[in-house]
């Protein structure tokens, strides 16, 4: 288990003193795909180098089953990095080196026999799919290949936690989908807790069980990927999850009437003509601003943005219609508001 506890890191600049981190607070269980995402600048990489004491936090401690790192020597924490290790989005590849020699690296660093780490190597080039490249150097392979021989280097060690720093954003769709899918096999076959470092939410949704979004520095929320995608509370979530419903949410509508949330849960419920039947069988006609879904573990979950016109009659009519749907939640966006000159 990691435990970061009342987390932060101050820089000081040209310009003064910056706060990259406040007051950080997560716990990421054994075996979790634990997402981190935020915007640039929202100080995702800096809590990255953080967990491992690439970076010492100013304030606060991360705890690894219990273990305060910051207070380990350099020895205990060169131990710690062999069951703590990271991928990064430029691979960081030793290119005068082999695919086999590249993997045998950490293992020459803790001085394992030659041929023990040989016979590693070239298990680890099973596992991620690049049995024939022992002997290739690395600009010879395209950027996923190279990404998989980071990854089968940062497993020679045999690590309890793997941190991916944007692993797959220099990557094309159908790359990253391929290194998202490998990540989640080796979670699954070995167990490995794996911290994951994006800003795209499609990484997100693909792999992970849980998220903490950050913001400036902070976590402004946390919890199950479904929870949060389904019911995203805080203004820097749902422009993640949904920007096109954020951007929605900027518009004015038609300048009168009750403006609508509803939250859709499950594929059943996104596929329904809600407000097309709403429209039908009550007489009401809503402004739709804005929809967005997702898909996560095979469900839908999504939002709309309508504008109810007329007054509490319709509101209460239409609340009653939206309430009876299954897997539909509504929440009231906006107080009541006359139409001018009315």
């Amino acid at each position: 288990m990691i435990e970061l506890r009342n987390l932060s890191k101050s820089f000081v600049t040209a310009d003064g003193p910056v706060e990259a981190l406040k007051h950080v607070n997560l716990t990421v269980n054994d075996g979790d795909i634990y997402g981190i995402i935020g915007m640039s600048g929202a100080g995702k990489s800096t809590l990255v180098r953080c967990i491992n004491m690439l970076e010492r936090p100013t304030d606060g401690t991360v705890l690894l089953d219990g273990r305060d790192l910051g207070a380990l020597d350099k020895k205990q924490m060169q131990a710690v990095r062999r069951e703590v290790t990271m991928i990064f989005q430029s691979f960081n590849l030793l290119m005068q080196s082999t695919c086999l020699q590249n993997i045998m690296f950490p293992l020459k660093l803790t001085r394992t026999p030659k041929a023990e780490a040989e016979a590693r190597a070239r298990e680890l080039l099973e596992t991620v799919g690049l049995p024939d490249k022992a002997n290739v150097y690395p600009a010879q392979l395209s950027g996923g290949q190279q990404q998989r021989i980071a990854i089968a280097r940062a497993l020679a060690t045999n690590p309890r936690v793997l941190l991916c720093d944007e692993a797959t954003s220099a990557l094309d769709p159908r790359t990253t989908q391929s290194i998202l899918e490998l990540i989640r096999q080796i979670n699954r076959d070995t167990g490995i807790t794996v911290i994951v470092i994006t800003h795209q939410m499609s990484v997100v949704q693909e792999i992970c069980n849980r998220v903490a979004i950050l913001e400036n520095g902070a976590v402004v929320e946390e919890g199950e990927v479904s929870q949060v995608f389904s019911r995203p509370k805080a203004a820097a979530t749902r422009q993640l999850v949904f920007p096109e419903m954020a951007n929605a949410e900027t518009q004015a509508g038609s300048g009168y009437g009750q403006l609508l949330r509803l939250v859709f849960e499950g594929s059943v419920t996104t596929n329904k003509p809600l407000i097309a039947s709403m429209a039908i069988e009550c007489g009401i006609a809503a402004n739709i601003l804005g929809a967005s879904t997702r898909t996560v573990g095979k469900r839908e979950y999504g939002y709309m943005l309508i504008e109810i016109p007329g007054g509490p009659d319709e509101l209460a009519r239409a609340l009653k219609y939206i309430s009876g749907a299954e897997n539909v939640a509504v929440q009231v966006e906006a107080e009541y508001r006359a139409k001018e000159g009315a």
